[in-house]
């Protein structure tokens, strides 16, 4: 599990349109770097260092995974992508966007062109004074003081304005959602999604048990004889484990992401059962669904069959290698089937045909701004 720290930035405008540069930087660095938990106020101040048009700056305090040399890099994509164009010789001059990292945790950070506590933040009255608003109480790791102490002894007497226009502050998957699922085909890397979200967001993890199943190699090799056994277990350990899970909820974790949800028993069920050992299913299924809690949205990933067969050869299970293409569009019928038939499940499909959100951050990114933005 990766590790999270609090983190504190500096931006500040003073080209264009600054409220949309602090704007679309701070949703920017949520996407990318962190979550953001807290934004000061705008403050106006004159430029600082050389002559130019007055700046907004403000502060805010993220909560990111990143380690040191990862956020430095993102922050200056981020700079990049908004058109900064960062000054190669010395001294300062206008710039769209300028986002500095001030405090990360507690650590003194001296690595390359990064250092931080940020060496000329205790100098600057349009750091201190929104960095104040948001975070009075944190120490300075170098000073041994808490920013408020620092701010009355700084000797910057320049003048500094608050604004009236605001910055939103994004919301994050953490005060969307209590419960995610997410759901998709035989191979279509619903795992892989809940896993880095779980790494990403501090998530409590609930992982479907298919491994342990001795009756799952038993069924791809003989379907009629071992396919009610089969959905009667995965039936009963989804429901235990779903029951469980959700009822015990880790006061330390955020939300609750999984990766299927019982209904997914029900379409797999209408596939491989015969309708007698179907009807008895139904009616075991339907006392159980009723006592499991339902997930805020359930996040269904399409993917074409192609690159579905693709996916599971490479992953290389061996009791998967013989599933043909025919029985996974039926699964997919299936889940389409279902997903229409639900009024309250809040279901949202996302084609991921032609994304790669494991190894690419910008699919990743994309998958999470679905998923936010429903």
């Amino acid at each position: 599990m990766k590790i999270v720290r609090t983190t504190y930035l500096s931006l500040g405008s003073n080209l264009g349109n600054k409220l949309e540069n602090l704007q679309g930087a701070v949703n920017l660095i949520n996407n990318a770097v962190g979550h953001v938990k807290k934004v000061s106020s705008v403050y106006r101040t004159k430029s600082w260092g050389f002559e130019g048009g007055d700046f907004y700056n403000m502060c805010i305090e993220i909560s990111s995974s990143l380690n040191p040399e990862k956020m430095i890099s993102t922050v200056l994509g981020i700079e990049h992508k908004m058109g900064r164009e960062r000054n190669s010789g010395k001294g300062y001059k206008d710039r769209l966007i300028d986002i500095d990292i001030l405090l990360f945790d507690n650590e003194i950070i001296f690595f390359n062109d990064l250092k931080v506590p940020h060496p000329q933040m205790l100098n600057r009255k349009f750091v201190l004074v929104p960095l104040t608003e948001i975070a009075p109480n944190v120490i300075h790791p170098i000073a041994k003081k808490t920013i408020l102490i620092c701010l009355q002894h700084c000797s910057d007497q320049e003048t500094i304005e608050k604004v009236q226009e605001t910055i939103i502050r994004p919301i994050s998957l953490v005060e969307k959602y209590n419960f995610i699922a997410i759901e998709g085909n035989i191979g279509s890397g619903k795992t892989s999604l809940a896993h880095k979200i779980n790494d990403d967001f501090n998530a409590k993890l609930v992982l479907e048990r298919f491994a342990d199943n001795p009756f799952l190699p038993k069924f791809y090799a003989d379907k009629e004889r071992y396919a009610f056994p089969l959905e009667m277990s995965f039936l009963a350990d989804r429901y235990h484990q779903l029951t469980d899970d959700l009822a015990q909820f880790d006061l330390f974790k955020n939300f609750i992401v999984s990766d299927y949800f019982i209904f997914k028993s029900l379409i797999f069920a209408q596939i491989t059962l015969s309708k007698e050992e179907y009807n008895l299913y139904r009616k075991m299924f339907d006392i159980m669904y009723k006592e499991i809690a339902k997930p805020d949205i359930y996040v269904f990933l399409y993917q074409n069959t192609d690159r579905l067969l693709e996916n599971i050869k490479s992953r290389g299970r061996d009791y998967e290698q013989n599933i043909q293409p025919e029985y996974l569009e039926k699964i997919h019928k299936g889940y389409l089937s279902f997903i229409k038939s639900q009024e309250k499940l809040n279901p949202l499909i996302i084609d991921i045909s032609d994304l790669d959100f494991v190894n690419n951050e910008n699919d990743y990114q994309t998958v999470l701004k679905q998923i936010l933005d429903f």
